[in-house]
């Protein structure tokens, strides 16, 4: 796991071997970035991520990693130098709550996998066995500037089961698309989703407080069998039997695995914290958080993140007490406030989305810049994930994972221009052949990615 240390223990006796839960192993990530030839962006404006706006300043990518920032930094040998003078340029764009591969396109009911209705817990599935790599929707995000994104379960749930993290890159297996490191997410649910579900066949849930009942149990089973392989590992015995729904919570409590919480009430945020504080595990972020401005205190004084729309509500009951200005509240208390999409065709616009709540931030009396703006939809979502070590924001030695835009990002006529992912350009507004197609969308288009006539002759 990215930023995890190991303790080394004294004395002559060796420490107790932790029991893995997370299981990074069994399915780990394939993804290899290909070689890249060292690129120069002079004369941009950067928004780095870190809270600076730099004008007329260079970038170096070099070996996958960003190099250096600067003023006339000189090109390597063999460079490609991009002249982005009147450009603005950014840290790849993250989504910390995304569908694609398991919604994918076209919407066919024989490849919606993404929601496991079949029981209140469904703790031991993953998300990424149900990615279909060949979804078209993954190279809209990347003509939109996403590089990274988490790939969640649906929210029928209460516990739906894990998500994963993926490099926004053409692969075979979803392996090849695997975030190196990053660790696992829990996708949980609150509120009517799981209610509304199983409400009707007569089990648990069918109230929220049947909602909360059924995630304390979960809890309790989960440590009794956290202990019982924490005692294995460090007395033997018995190897206890795995059970790969326990093994799941087990990583939340153990701290291998991140709770991604999708709730909108304010008092049910407020509830899963003191779940969260019952049980000793940390909630990473709350998802959709239509009511997070009423419990922004909350969130920062817990650490706990809210992914939020700019403008998406009224579409339940739960959601209908919104503010646009609720992204904005969260950041003004000091909480890690971020921006979602949870659509395909949102995060295609979420740096327009970015826009949308930093305008809101705005008129609500907030000064709020761009150069602060942009954490919404870099550096705070990679802190969500747990992978903003290496990526999330412009400094050197840190993934080579960047946005050129044709203007200002926060304006409604900027699109991105080239998108790079560990220094490798993967997508060219002006080059179709840096421009990605599914398998899936073969016989549609020609060579060139141009779309056939009807029939598929030229």
């Amino acid at each position: 796991m990215i930023g995890l240390l190991s303790a080394c223990g004294g004395g002559d006796k060796p420490e107790a071997r932790k029991a893995d839960f997370a299981r990074q192993d069994t399915f780990p990530s394939t993804y290899k970035a290909d070689e890249a030839t060292p690129v120069l962006i002079r004369g941009a404006t950067l928004l780095t991520g870190t809270g600076e706006q730099r004008l007329n300043t260079d970038l170096l990518l070099k070996d996958g990693k960003i190099s250096a920032l600067g003023e006339d930094l000189k090109a390597p040998r063999k460079a490609t130098v991009i002249e982005a003078r009147g450009k603005w340029v950014t840290p790849g764009i993250i989504d910390v709550h995304s569908h694609l591969g398991d919604y994918p396109a076209p919407a066919i009911e024989s490849s919606q996998d993404g929601n496991e209705m079949t029981a209140p817990n469904t703790a031991q599935v993953w998300a990424e066995h149900s990615v279909w790599t060949q979804d078209p929707q993954f190279a809209l995000a990347l003509a939109g500037g996403v590089t990274t994104l988490q790939i969640l379960p649906g929210s029928a749930n209460l516990f739906g089961g894990r998500g994963v993290t993926l490099k926004n890159v053409p692969g075979r297996s979803v392996q090849d698309m695997k975030f190196p490191g990053a660790p696992y997410g829990l996708k949980m649910a609150c509120g009517e989703n799981p209610k509304r579900v199983y409400g009707g066949k007569g089990s648990l849930p069918s109230t929220r407080m049947g909602n909360v009942a059924g995630y304390r149990q979960a809890w309790i089973e989960a440590s009794a069998y956290r202990d019982k392989w924490q005692d294995y590992q460090g007395k033997g015995g018995e190897e206890p039997e795995r059970n790969l729904q326990l093994e799941t919570l087990a990583g939340v409590l153990n701290g291998e695995i991140l709770v991604h919480n999708h709730c909108y009430r304010g008092e049910e945020m407020a509830i899963m914290m003191d779940i969260a504080k019952e049980f000793d595990f940390q909630i990473s972020t709350f998802h959709h958080a239509v009511e997070a401005y009423k419990v922004a205190d909350l969130l920062a004084e817990n650490k706990v993140c809210a992914a939020m729309w700019a403008d998406w509500w009224g579409f339940k009951h739960e959601a209908f007490d919104m503010t646009e200005a609720n992204i904005a509240i969260v950041d003004q208390a000091k909480a890690c406030a971020m921006i979602h999409s949870d659509s395909a065709i949102g995060i295609q616009h979420l740096n327009q989305e970015t826009a949308k709540a930093m305008v809101a931030g705005q008129r609500a009396g907030f000064h709020i810049e761009p150069r602060h703006a942009v954490t919404w939809m870099t550096l705070n979502p990679a802190k969500s994930l747990g992978i903003d070590a290496v990526t999330g924001s412009l400094e050197k030695g840190k993934m080579a994972d960047v946005v050129i835009w044709s203007g200002n990002p926060f304006s409604v006529y900027a699109k991105a221009d080239q998108v790079f992912i560990d220094g490798v350009l993967m997508y060219d507004r002006d080059d179709p052949s840096r421009q990605p197609h599914s398998d899936f969308e073969l016989g549609i288009l020609d060579a060139e990615g141009e779309r056939l006539p009807e029939g598929g002759q030229q």
